[in-house]
């Protein structure tokens, strides 16, 4: 093996820790993106880190402080090119100077116009070396929400789906509970805790009257954004997720033109009200709704329902991944459809993705798909 082989060989493992640290913060660091970062000095890993929850201190930071002058003559492994801009902190391409770092392997340039390879830059000017591009795929992967945010102007979304056999989220009474098994639930829960937000219409709160938190021991505290789309905000006032809004932020999306006196009724009980332009009589336009929730710093967003809201964005062509749970039961052509009618004239018409992973949770089976490009 080649010396520079034998490089680019240990450049891919060691970013491959700071990838798995920075899938770790998922969910958990805001408007930031999770990002990780490895010192290594001598072939010895020094120090490891993620962006904290919250979004700060950055990974960056983390990683200098633990490793103290150690750092001198290291090279540091992130997963997304350091920032150049002060904040509320120093720039991380400043720490990494002032901390004798010879040597910088990114996987990915930040897209953000305040850093858009002015890291890198600052680095290079130091006189530091740096390698870019190591473990790209993997890493877009890892970041791909706050891609998406920086680069197309909406959240990543993922369309979340519990049917029968034949598609059915419902029995013609709207019975629901349940069709998956507990595994199938506990997953669900663990996607809510690894996404920014989770979407629903106001259908789906005047039906299940819902909590829409994570439930899993130990994970309380993860529960995202809760966001329901309620054009002419007619959401009963007593329902769960208005009364525990000064518990967990809930955020109500409606058209504009709702009376100012019905927006300040939920203001008052904690819920964030979002006027959005555009869409129809009583709908909410689902482009405006995902513009004005990266407004706000959102990187993933769940969708959970119902029918009406999923058809809708399926329709917008804004959903990047689906998670179809499966149950093996078959409720019929009476039951409820997990999608409203989408207009499809001919099958090479319709919305079309393709799966990239097949699981066995419990007695149902999980189907993830995305969207072909």
């Amino acid at each position: 093996m080649t010396s520079a082989h034998a490089s680019a060989t240990a450049d891919r493992s060691f970013m491959t820790v700071a990838l798995r640290l920075a899938r770790r913060g998922i969910g958990r660091t805001g408007e930031n993106p999770s990002v990780g970062c490895v010192l290594v000095r001598d072939g010895e890993i020094v120090a490891t880190a993620r962006t904290a929850d919250g979004g700060r201190p950055h990974a960056e930071a983390q990683a200098l402080a633990v490793a103290g002058d150690r750092a001198r003559g290291a090279t540091a492994y992130v997963t997304l090119e350091p920032c150049a801009h002060w904040g509320r902190t120093p720039p991380c391409a400043e720490g990494l100077i002032q901390a004798g770092i010879a040597r910088v392997v990114v996987a990915v340039e930040d897209p953000d116009p305040r850093v858009d390879g002015g890291g890198l830059a600052m680095l290079r000017k130091a006189g530091i070396e740096v390698l870019t591009d190591v473990d790209r795929v993997a890493a877009e992967a890892v970041l791909s929400g706050y891609l998406k945010r920086r680069l197309a102007g909406r959240p990543e979304v993922t369309l979340k789906l519990a049917t029968s056999l034949d598609g059915r989220i419902a029995t013609a009474t709207g019975s629901s509970r349940w069709i998956t098994g507990a595994e199938a639930r506990a997953r669900g829960h663990m996607m809510r805790a690894r996404h920014d937000a989770i979407l629903v219409g106001a259908g789906t709160v005047r039906a299940d009257d819902p909590d829409l938190t994570c439930r899993l021991p130990g994970l309380e505290g993860q529960s995202p954004v809760r966001v329901v789309m309620d054009g002419e905000l007619r959401m009963d006032q007593g329902c769960r997720l208005v009364m525990t809004a000064s518990e967990t932020p809930t955020w109500l999306v409606c058209r504009e033109n709702v009376p100012e006196e019905r927006q300040t009724l939920y203001r008052r009980r904690d819920v964030t009200v979002l006027p959005v332009a555009g869409g129809a009589s009583g709908v909410v336009d689902p482009d405006a709704t995902l513009a004005a929730l990266a407004g706000r710093g959102i990187n993933r967003v769940l969708i959970e329902g119902g029918a009406r809201i999923a058809a809708a964005f399926l329709k917008a062509d804004l959903i990047d991944q689906i998670a179809l749970f499966r149950a093996p039961i078959a409720i019929g052509g009476d039951g409820r459809a997990s999608l409203d009618g989408l207009d499809v004239v001919k099958p090479d018409a319709a919305p079309r993705f393709e799966t990239v992973a097949l699981e066995r949770i419990g007695t149902d089976t999980l189907e993830t798909l995305r969207r072909r490009t």
